[in-house]
């Protein structure tokens, strides 16, 4: 049976199996939901051994769990590895929604619901391809499969994990679907991550908080300071500060931000699909560049003092802000987080007490594009899309991709269907079913030239 027909004859079977999986709110950063993602691993087991999969089962770690399953051929064979992660994004504020977060609907040909793309929707989109694969007797490789749990989070338990089962993990390249194309008719092969470096700040003023009219002007606001303290990180240029931010940073060849920018897009329609009238950045390079292959820095959120309705007059006893950096290759995210840390503490003022805590990051990652693995996926994409994928670098961080190649000694190959309309980590994430669809059909593809 064709990939089409089978697509065809069991689409309602694997939207309501999809829906299953989504309806579980498992979300790594709230320590609330532990019992969710418990469920949600349950849930994989589950799926993997009704697609075929011999032996799966959910491992423990000192955070949320990791499902490991595998289905083993011949030893002999190649070993595809594939990865996804089960955990979801919050879904603050839910007010933006359209619509329940949890209960996935479909509007326009589009599935809308957290964790619909990011990463449920993606990591589907393996399994269904392994699934046909087994059910028409045409798998020609062993394949394993690990999903984990706290990707969101960055990964803090998952390195000692794949150290402590390097065995059982051996494989030749690790399949991933969490990243995306540049459009639904341009498809494109991730070939660089961003590294990732991601703080809390707290600065304390006074030891409570002060009314304004008989203390204002006389102490210090820790909200000001803090939004004083966070404008210094940057200069008129859009370059960060930080002593010694830069010292490592690859610098790109003129050569390849050539290639690099031959990748299509549309400046006007970026901006247009954003509602914003004019891009920003760092001066001396474009909107590719500056999300491809320069890092940045970002306040994520910030909060103190009262933000309920109407009016409470008070000079708050402490500020609060989530920072992260982006990083690029060569840039060491434990300096980097280092660097800010002691800078952040060093520019603050008497009148405050700064901590700063470092949260969690990741190495960034670069692909080799030579490979048999790289190929594959190439030829399938240009054998579903009509066209030849584009090689291009992602803003975004997988902390931990490059781990796998530290621990495990196996290269990532980052065949994504994310669409940048698809508001992963935003009220409304979406995926559309074309995206799914394909999809499958992709990987089945990749399998077909990787195994020739």
């Amino acid at each position: 049976m064709t990939i089409k027909n089978y697509i065809e004859e069991n689409k309602e079977r694997w939207l309501e199996e999809l829906f299953e999986m989504i309806r579980i709110p498992s979300i790594s950063s709230i320590p609330d939901h532990k019992p969710d993602m418990y469920k949600a691993a349950e849930k994989w087991v589950e799926l993997l051994k009704k697609a075929g999969i011999d032996k799966a089962e959910i491992y423990d770690t000192p955070g949320n769990p990791v499902v490991y399953g595998e289905k083993m051929i011949d030893q002999k064979l190649p070993t595809v590895l594939v990865y996804g992660h089960m955990d979801v994004m919050p879904v603050d504020p839910i007010d933006l929604w359209d619509s329940k977060p949890f209960e996935p609907e479909i509007r326009d040909g589009k599935i809308y619901a957290r964790g619909a793309d990011d990463d449920k929707g993606q990591s589907f989109i393996q399994l269904k391809a392994f699934e046909y694969l087994v059910a028409n007797g045409l798998l020609k490789c062993n394949v394993k499969f690990m999903v984990e749990g706290e990707e969101e989070v960055g990964s803090p338990n998952l390195g000692a994990w794949c150290e402590e089962h390097k065995e059982m993990l051996k494989a030749d390249v690790i399949l991933v679907s969490d990243t995306g194309m540049l459009a639904r008719d341009i498809p494109s092969i991730t070939t660089g991550l961003r590294g990732l470096a991601y703080w809390q700040v707290e600065v304390t003023g006074p030891n409570r908080d002060l009314h304004s009219g008989i203390y204002g002007g006389a102490i210090a606001n820790p909200i000001n300071v803090l939004c004083d303290m966070i404008s210094q990180m940057t200069d008129k240029n859009n370059k960060v500060t930080i002593p010694g931010f830069y010292d490592d940073v690859e610098e790109v060849s003129e050569k390849e931000r050539t290639l690099l920018n031959k990748a299509p897009f549309d400046l006007e329609e970026y901006k247009e699909s954003l509602d914003v009238k004019a891009v920003h950045g760092e001066e001396g390079f474009n909107t590719r560049e500056r999300t491809g292959i320069r890092p940045s820095f970002d306040v994520n959120g910030i909060w103190g003092g009262y933000t309920g309705e109407g009016a409470k007059t008070v000079i708050p006893s402490k500020a609060y802000a989530k920072i992260s950096s982006r990083l690029v290759p060569n840039q060491d995210y434990h300096k980097i987080a280092d660097l800010f840390k002691k800078h952040f503490e060093s520019i603050a003022p008497d009148y405050v007490k700064v901590n700063v805590e470092v949260l969690h990051g990741g190495q960034s990652y670069v692909c080799p594009i030579d490979s048999k693995a790289y190929e594959a996926a190439s030829k399938a994409f240009t054998e579903v899309y009509g066209k030849e994928p584009v090689p291009v670098r992602s803003g975004g961080s997988i902390p931990i991709i490059s781990t796998f190649e530290d621990v495990l000694g196996i290269k990532s190959l980052l065949i994504g269907f994310g669409l940048e309309s698809n508001a992963i980590h935003s009220p409304n994430e979406n995926f559309p079913l074309e995206q799914l669809y394909n999809g499958v059909e992709t990987v089945v593809s990749f399998y077909k030239h990787f195994t020739a």
